[in-house]
């Protein structure tokens, strides 16, 4: 294959809408926690699980957005449509500072920021070939980089704005971003490569197959409990489902590391709040600190991507998605175990840098890259053309539940103090076992588009 070809050039409308939406998600919510507990007063318990409730609904929606794209409006439309609820909802929470606003923005951003984010990254996918198939990696790397480059700057700034000049404009701002980030992603609309839906009738769809084969358990004949659907369906949609189900098992366990990465927003925040943040004579808000999770995920990307990840294939070592994932797993775990370290000795009163918290942000930034951008690519190559967003929003799925468990274990408050942090650790680190197990017995199948 020739490496003259290049990336399709509408790449680049799609990087910039993602760049420009991150900024305004991750601006919005680099300081929902703080404003839930000095502006509305509400308790450290019910700001961490309302945050993490909403963020699971952001991980939640992705279904019913793959469901409206991969059957009805494409992604196209289904992307530019829901950006509009997604305006509406910076928009509220700019206007009315109240717990009324917040709840009702909080919803219509879900509604967009989920709805559309199975079908940006399977869009990205659509504009590939067999021809530059080669550059899906790569691609990926780089649609990471423009999540990363537009929430450093959010994170950093939002923070800031906030005690200066209230959250009107704290929140507003990011509600311009997004509405730039609409307009951009509109531009490139002749460009694109539109792979349409299957407009099929709903019942030939994941869940009426998976539901038919788990009604007719015991009764397959093949090889996968799956076979059986086969009486009703047609071979071709019962094997795209069988494709998805294989991804799906892989993807559960993921759940674990999401339980904890979100929390570099919220816990991790408020543990900040407590440790001196004075760093190189100049005062940091503890919101400001989150930064340095995009900051650094901008630096290692390409450390990893053209240094670590070649010299350990050199090595000998084949570096699949799931062996990348797997390591991820056990480096997240550790992460944690360095902030549940932390803790201690602001539990007893002693006052702690917040540069301590470097080292935590390091670890788990590493997992991140590991995790996510193999977790992106592993969606989409593994899932037939009827089931890209499908199986794109059962990766975001991951992220949902992880959140809800964590909004789960805030809300009725087992765990307190370092214990809290290290309970996340062990339970990322039995995860990442048993996902080691499931891994290697993963076989894979690349699905492109012709």
């Amino acid at each position: 294959m020739s490496s003259k070809v290049g990336f399709p050039p509408q790449i680049r409308y799609i990087i910039g809408q993602e760049a420009c939406e991150r900024f305004s998600y991750y601006g919005m919510r680099s300081i929902l926690v703080i404003f839930m507990v000095q502006y509305l007063l509400m308790s450290k318990a019910d700001s961490l699980g309302v945050f993490h409730l909403f963020v699971s609904a952001c991980y939640l929606l992705p279904v019913a957005g793959a469901y409206l794209s991969d059957r009805f409006l494409g992604k196209y439309k289904t992307i530019l449509y829901l950006s509009l609820f997604y305006c509406v909802g910076h928009g509220i929470l700019a206007i009315w500072e109240n717990k009324a606003g917040m709840f009702w923005g909080l919803f219509f951003i879900s509604l967009g920021a989920g709805g559309i984010k199975s079908c940006v990254a399977a869009h990205v996918g659509d504009q590939f070939t067999e021809k530059n198939k080669h550059l899906i990696q790569r691609v990926y790397d780089i649609f990471y980089f423009s999540v990363n480059f537009g929430s450093t700057f959010s994170t950093i700034m939002i923070p800031w704005i906030l005690p200066r000049y209230g959250a009107g404009w704290a929140f507003g701002i990011p509600g311009i971003l997004m509405a730039a980030a609409t307009f951009v992603f509109w531009m490139g609309r002749d460009k694109y490569v539109h792979v349409p839906p299957t407009r099929e009738t709903g019942n030939t769809g994941f869940i009426p197959i998976f539901a038919y084969a788990l009604k007719h358990l015991g009764k397959s004949k093949g090889d996968s409990f799956l076979d059986v659907a086969k009486n009703k369906f047609s071979s071709e949609n019962v094997e795209a489902v069988k494709a998805a189900f294989k991804v799906i098992k892989v993807f559960l366990l993921i759940s674990g590391f999401w339980a904890l990465f979100d929390q570099h927003s919220s816990s991790w925040v408020l543990q900040a709040d407590k440790m001196e943040r004075t760093f190189w004579g100049m005062p940091l808000e503890a919101s400001q600190i989150s930064a340095l999770n995009p900051i650094m995920v901008m630096v290692l990307i390409p450390i990893f991507a053209y240094g670590i990840y070649p010299l350990v294939e050199k090595l000998g070592i084949k570096l699949t998605p799931l062996r990348k994932m797997s390591a991820g797993m056990f480096i997240a775990g550790t992460s944690f175990a360095v902030v549940g370290l932390l803790e201690i000795p602001l539990e007893a009163g002693h006052k702690v840098s917040v540069a301590w918290q470097f080292i935590p942000y390091l670890l788990l930034t590493i997992s991140e890259i590991m995790i996510s951008i193999p977790g992106l690519e592993l969606a989409y190559t593994q899932a037939p053309r009827s089931m890209k967003s499908t199986i794109m929003s059962f990766w975001y799925l991951t992220v949902f539940f992880g959140n809800m468990l964590t909004a789960f274990i805030s809300k009725i408050n087992v765990f307190q103090g370092p214990t809290f942090f290290f309970f996340f650790a062990i339970l990322v680190s039995v995860m990442g076992v048993a996902f080691v197990w499931v891994a290697t017995r993963y076989q894979y199948k690349n699905y492109l588009e012709k």
